[in-house]
């Protein structure tokens, strides 16, 4: 049993070592990266670590982030060409949508804002115009 256990645990690590970001993951990242070093010229930290992967019309992403009250906060969202417009809209935990902050240009989105509450909230990122694309989305704070 013990060894079964073992077997399965370094198969799952394995497998998620493999999963290498494509090339349309790092051309999304790069375009995300580049609108956040706006943010970062004022005085925002980057953040370790991105969501990236594939979307579709009609297919939105939900990410779920921990924020704290006090701090501000920048998502920024970078995706590929097929996608036209995209679009990072906030829930907090009760699933309501929150006033944000609104940038948009082509397949790039930023959304800003302060919590008022420390917990869980969510970012939904979604194309709303064009056709399935890769997508990366970073967030800044401070």
């Amino acid at each position: 049993m013990k060894r079964l256990l073992l077997t399965l645990v370094c198969a799952l690590f394995t497998a998620a070592a493999l999963h290498a970001a494509s090339d349309g993951e790092v051309a999304a990242r790069r375009t995300a990266l580049d609108i956040a070093g706006a943010f970062t010229n004022d005085g925002f930290k980057l953040r370790d670590g991105s969501w990236a992967g594939n979307f579709a019309p009609g297919k939105p992403k939900l990410l779920q982030v921990n924020l704290y009250a006090g701090n501000q906060y920048w998502f920024t969202l970078g995706a590929t060409p097929p996608a036209k417009k995209v679009l990072i809209t906030i829930f907090d935990e009760t699933g309501k949508a929150v006033e944000s902050d609104p940038f948009q240009d082509t397949s790039v989105a930023a959304a800003g804002f302060s919590p008022q509450n420390s917990g869980t909230f969510f970012i939904k990122v979604e194309i709303v115009d064009g056709a399935a694309a890769d997508f990366c989305l970073v967030y800044s704070y401070k």
